[in-house]
């Protein structure tokens, strides 16, 4: 019998290069089964009624499972497996924090795949930009960011006992925001929180979100898979972003030691909004673009390598929009390479790594 097969391009860690993983559908299946059982064992054992008195007990306090989901592929995964595995009197919330670090397409793509898993998304405004840990974005804004994050997860859990919410095991999901989540009122309900943190994240000495998650005690679903193993178990289940190129928040696109505010975070938005649309006959969901903001305003734009030749060419159409309009000190040109900013050594990319169609364009105001 024909035995079909699902292959995936997985992006290196250090450079646009995509490298294939093959997995045939029985592999897949066994891979989302055991997911779905890892999944369960960490969400607890199965509720069980034994007398109406139990069943109206369990119903003021419900089991809650929070997601910290951004619309990225891994916490989509994360969300789907929860979603699949929870029992009727457990409630399951997808929780996206707003803020300037999160593109709008971002939002919309995490709306998108939400009602395609049918889980409620909950949008919560955080304050990750007052904290000046954050701002100061001198190698510890992730955990700052995730700290905060995981505050407002727990937040929402007691925004969610005091107040009405949609049943999330609808067909269909639900939106909610507030905007004050820490106004709300402490809760005794038993509750999990979950990151879409993979194997892969573990080797990444920059996560130091990963000590506020320990601390917090989130669970990782993905925590003993790869990034490759994600996007398969993603497809399997036919999540519409398992093959989108990854795309974490906006203050990873700040070299160290540039402040993460909010007009920074504003404008490499802009930048990667309008580099996308000017090269939108060859770009799509899967190709990397980067606008990194770097020291003493300049801006670097890291494309994967084939479409680095066709952005070098437009550099003088675009000076208007970068230079003139947002006001860049200079910018250049380089094929992507995740986490180029994220460390002192990591900064720029020398001539020796580079291949000859990963040279610098360098567009510089004139005073």
């Amino acid at each position: 019998a024909h035995s079909s097969s699902t292959t995936v391009h997985v992006e290196s860690s250090s450079s646009s290069t995509s490298v294939p993983f093959h997995l045939d559908k029985a592999e897949t299946t066994l891979l989302v089964d055991n997911l779905l059982t890892h999944t369960r064992q960490l969400m607890g054992s199965a509720p069980v009624n034994n007398s109406l008195h139990q069943q109206r007990r369990e119903q003021q306090q419900q089991q809650q499972h929070i997601i910290a989901f951004s619309g990225g592929v891994d916490s989509s995964l994360v969300a789907a497996l929860v979603q699949q595995s929870s029992f009727p009197n457990e409630t399951v919330q997808a929780v996206l924090g707003l803020s300037p670090a999160v593109p709008q397409e971002q939002l919309e793509l995490a709306q998108q795949v939400a009602e395609r898993i049918g889980v409620t998304l909950t949008m919560v405004r955080t304050t990750e930009g007052d904290d000046d840990m954050y701002i100061q974005n001198s190698g510890q804004a992730c955990l700052a960011c995730k700290t905060n994050l995981y505050l407002t997860l727990q937040a929402v859990v007691n925004h969610a006992m005091t107040t009405t919410t949609t049943n999330s095991s609808s067909s269909s999901s639900s939106s909610t925001s507030f905007e004050h989540p820490q106004d709300a009122a402490a809760a005794d309900a038993p509750f999990s929180l979950y990151n879409g943190t993979n194997m892969d994240d573990l080797q990444d000495p920059t996560r130091l979100g990963l000590i506020a998650a320990q601390e917090f005690d989130v669970k990782s679903p993905l925590q003993h898979i790869t990034k490759a193993q994600v996007r398969a178990a993603a497809r399997h289940l036919k999540l519409p972003n398992w093959n989108y190129a990854a795309s974490p928040c906006l203050r990873s696109r700040l070299a160290l030691g540039v402040p993460a505010t909010a007009q920074h975070l504003q404008r490499v938005e802009r930048s990667e909004r309008f580099v996308r649309i000017a090269l939108a006959h060859v770009l799509d969901e899967t190709s990397n673009v980067r606008v990194r903001l770097l020291a003493r305003n300049r801006a670097r734009i890291e494309l994967d390598e084939p479409h680095v030749d066709e952005a070098h060419a437009k550099m003088d159409q675009w000076d208007q929009e970068l230079v003139q309009e947002l006001g860049f000190s200079s910018v250049e040109i380089k094929a992507f390479r995740s986490g180029s900013v994220a460390t002192k050594d990591g900064r720029d990319v020398t001539k020796s790594q580079q291949s000859p169609s990963a040279t610098t364009t360098t567009t510089t105001t004139t005073t």
